[in-house]
């Protein structure tokens, strides 16, 4: 039976997301999931009905001692916020009264610096407790700045850990939305690091899309108004640069699906 350490399992919608992805694979079906954060189930209140509907064996535990919830884990994913929004917004007004106008601040620059000062000694905090309670387990990191906390903990620690985040997959089927494809009929090539990666191919069945992608994001304001800062992006590489280097889009999806601690 493998046991999942959720660390931070404070947003609704992401969590029970990850559990849902969890219960897909047979060989998960009867995990022990741990809520490590809060005291009661209600975080992880739409785990328990996926677990109840799909009649699998697996089960939710929640305690806020997280010594408990890592003894013995094999997974531990992290979705932590150090601090609350009053705290976050500094990281977007500061900057901004020096001219860096940034929207989220969860990535690079002044704004993703200061996120990751704050986030790191919680963050290792976390990882000294796996390296006592848990030494073989994985760390999967859902915490922004993904790259920069990756980086610092795998520097200072021998804990395995591998950053994740939706904004591909999530980028992808926005893209696939845009342009009326199915997004089983979708397949793309994407390189990069989080939230700088570039789809080198996205192709409709085959086909090159990225025409389809450009008169979208060129003729449907609505859809140019959605992502204004990615698709000016798109289209000026799509309109200045040859065909082989216009076949890149950026990909900076913000990361929203932090919980606080």
């Amino acid at each position: 039976m493998t046991k999942i350490a959720f660390i931070g399992a404070g947003s609704l919608g992401f969590t029970s997301e990850l559990v849902r992805d969890i219960l897909t694979f047979p060989l998960l079906e009867d995990a022990t999931i741990i809520d490590g954060q809060s005291p009661r189930k209600t975080r992880m209140g739409k785990g328990v009905k996926l677990i109840a509907a799909g009649n699998r064996p697996a089960k939710v535990e929640a305690t806020l001692d997280r010594a408990e919830a890592l003894k013995g884990a094999d997974v531990v994913l992290t979705t932590i916020l150090a601090g609350s929004t009053d705290v976050w917004r500094h990281d977007i007004e500061i900057p901004k009264k020096y001219g860096i106008d940034i929207n989220v601040g969860d990535t690079r620059g002044p704004s993703g610096i200061f996120r990751f000062l704050r986030t790191i000694n919680p963050m290792m905090d976390i990882v000294r407790d796996m390296e006592k309670y848990c030494p073989n387990a994985v760390l999967l990191n859902y915490t922004n700045p993904m790259a920069m906390l990756c980086a610092a903990i795998d520097r200072q620690s021998f804990i395995t850990v591998t950053g994740l985040c939706h904004s591909v997959q999530g980028t992808a089927m926005m893209l696939a939305a845009w342009i009326g494809a199915p997004f089983n009929e979708i397949d793309y090539l994407c390189a990069g690091i989080n939230h700088q990666a570039w789809y080198l191919d996205f192709k409709w069945n085959g086909k090159d899309a990225y025409p389809l992608i450009h008169k979208a994001v060129t003729e449907n304001l609505q859809i140019y108004n959605h992502e204004q800062v990615r698709n000016e992006e798109c289209i000026s590489r799509l309109e200045n640069s040859s065909p082989s280097q216009a076949a890149t889009i950026r990909n900076t999806t913000g990361g929203s699906a932090n919980a606080p601690t």
